[in-house]
């Protein structure tokens, strides 16, 4: 390494370090959680008397269902906005990888149905990753691109039809099963969110992902190979929204173009919300599977309450420009 190069490890600890000092103990860091808190405590009072109300267990479970997945895919994207890229795509990938799940379980198997599915999201991811990082075009670009296109594929190959999945094994696995009363989608997000936390927060590819959003000529002239970490949270992300395509097929026991329509923009809020900033440079695993089931809370709350779709889609645009505006002040 040349001389003009300082280590990685001073360059990426004093970047990091003085961003972690001049935040350290500020409200910004918790507001997520004390939001959640807050929403909460206000549904189960307001909504105690609707149905069997929403703090009930059966409510708070099927909360926890219809979030797990949209938590799983926050994962990725917490580390692609913490690497100052973002992933478009990833809500068109699920529908194409539960049609790919359920076609290759029904031709090769259950195991070389899944592994082909994986694949899919991994072919996607890695091309996204080659564009960004080799032809360093924006990732906003690239992977609107992207998922454009694979939404057209997803509806080309099974001619808008949807694809059943009749294996019990693979419905109880993936999505469908539940354990001791728990939906087993949420032991995937538990998994998920616990591996996805620890890379980010104790290994050097977390911290190298971190310098490249906070300050990508200071993690370069450190040593880090940016490129490399670009194409890196780009083809996670991918693989992550695809298993997320998998859970979702297991889930609804087939495979469906439409599956993961939109989840994009309920998988930037939830990452955003938690406290992942949209600059780069910032990101929390834990805080983006929190807002993830905050916005499942909130959305199952606006249905109690008697809203309807479109107003519901109202709701949520307010709260993602709630969320970079909080994210803007706080960066």
């Amino acid at each position: 390494m040349s001389q003009r190069k300082i280590r990685e490890s001073d360059v990426v600890a004093s970047d990091l370090g003085g961003r972690r000092s001049a935040r350290h103990f500020r409200f910004s860091d918790v507001a997520i959680y004390v939001a959640f808190v807050c929403l909460f405590v206000l549904f189960a009072v307001s909504l105690k008397d609707v149905g069997n109300g929403f703090a009930s267990v059966g409510n708070l479970l099927t909360i926890l269902q219809q979030t797990s997945l949209i938590a799983v895919m926050a994962v990725g994207m917490a580390f692609v906005l913490g690497a100052a890229q973002i992933d478009l795509s990833v809500g068109s990938t699920v529908g194409l990888v539960s049609l790919v799940t359920a076609l290759g379980i029904t031709q090769f198997g259950l195991v070389l149905g899944t592994a082909s599915a994986l694949l899919v999201g991994a072919v996607i991811g890695a091309l996204n990753g080659l564009i960004i990082a080799v032809l360093r075009i924006p990732a906003f670009l690239v992977t609107l691109g992207t998922m454009i296109t694979v939404a057209g594929v997803s509806r080309t190959i099974t001619n808008l039809q949807s694809i059943p999945i009749t294996s019990p094994d693979f419905i109880f696995v993936f999505g469908g099963g539940n354990v001791a009363g728990v939906p087993i989608v949420a032991f995937w997000m538990l998994a998920t969110v616990v591996v996805g936390h620890l890379v980010l927060k104790k290994t050097p590819t977390g911290r190298r992902v971190l310098a490249t959003g906070g300050n990508p000529r200071s993690a370069v002239y450190s040593g880090i190979n940016t490129r490399k970490v670009i194409f890196g949270v780009m083809f996670a992300s991918s693989l992550l929204a695809s298993l997320a395509g998998i859970l979702w097929a297991g889930r609804f026991g087939g495979g469906w173009y439409s599956l993961g329509d939109g989840a994009e923009l309920s998988v930037i809020a939830a990452t955003v919300l938690g406290g992942t900033s949209i600059f780069g440079g910032v990101a929390s695993v834990i805080g983006a599977a929190v807002g993830a089931v905050m916005i499942g809370m909130i959305d199952n709350a606006l249905v109690l309450y008697g809203l309807n779709v479109y107003q519901q889609e109202i709701i949520r645009g307010i709260i993602i420009v709630v969320a970079v505006i909080v994210t803007t002040r706080r960066s």
